[in-house]
């Protein structure tokens, strides 16, 4: 995991040094980054079906189908 310096507020939205807590809102922190990119990267299918299986992808239904059938019965 990459070291942040920087950190962003999940409730208000604001940015801060702090690694505790929002020193404005009390909300919870995280890290404003994205994850590095890898050409190898090994997980990317498992992503992919979940990303189908919740429904943040467009895709037909007839592959969605064919993508849950893929993981088994009670994956999802």
């Amino acid at each position: 995991m990459v070291r942040s310096v920087i950190m962003k507020c999940t409730r208000c939205g604001r940015y801060t040094l702090r690694k505790d807590k929002c020193p404005y809102c009390g909300g919870q922190l995280t890290t404003p980054h994205p994850p590095k990119y890898s050409p190898d990267d090994r997980m990317w299918r498992y992503r992919l079906m979940l990303k189908v299986a919740l429904g943040q992808l467009n895709v037909s239904e007839e592959t969605r189908r064919r993508i849950l059938e893929s993981l088994g019965p009670g994956k999802v």
